[in-house]
């Protein structure tokens, strides 16, 4: 399967099989309810609702992974330096990483509303994650540290590549395959 040239759908389709051969529940393009003060608090007032490319629940875990997944398949590829900036009123393509603020806000009106439709609970542990299907000029290790870094997890296109061939391998029903969890 070539994920550098996968249409967006198709590339987020198979980051959801590879989660659900781990046991997670998957929920995607999940808009987060964030109210009319909250986005006060964000700085940014016409703020559209905030939309998770995949919510993935493993309820053995009780961890709810906030999953960005980017095929970037007209593009260069995720970028350090993008990730490694900081905004105080989020800004650019990956604000849940680089804004603490507008991360803050939106996880936790996620949780408030997942609790409220009794799909989670208060002890639910929250991971923030990033799925790239291509990455800039071999910069997958240097994402990998500086996202790892922060506890959060990364799925470089090799990790992807070689999980989705574990798969192939083992039949589609297999609960052994899965990227690495760093």
């Amino acid at each position: 399967m070539a994920l550098i040239a996968a249409p967006i759908d198709q590339f987020q389709a198979t980051v959801a099989k590879l989660l659900e051969t781990q046991g997670y529940w998957i929920r995607k393009s999940f808009k987060v309810n964030v109210t009319r003060e909250e986005k006060g608090q964000i700085g940014k007032q016409s703020l559209p609702k905030p939309e998770i490319d995949l919510l993935a629940l493993h309820f053995g875990r009780n961890e709810l992974l906030v999953l960005e997944a980017k095929s970037y398949a007209d593009s260069p590829g995720a970028k350090l330096a993008q990730l490694q900036e900081e905004h105080d009123v989020p800004a650019g393509r990956f604000k849940l990483f680089t804004s603490q603020r507008y991360r803050e806000i939106v996880l936790s009106r996620l949780l408030q509303d997942l609790i409220a439709a009794g799909m989670a609970d208060a002890e639910t542990k929250i991971r923030l994650g990033l799925a790239a299907g291509k990455v800039n000029q071999g910069q997958s290790e240097a994402i990998r540290e500086l996202i790892t870094g922060k506890g959060w997890l990364f799925w470089s296109p090799d990790d992807i590549k070689h999980a989705v061939t574990a798969l192939q391998e083992r039949g589609p029903n297999s609960a052994q395959d899965k990227p690495s969890e760093s």
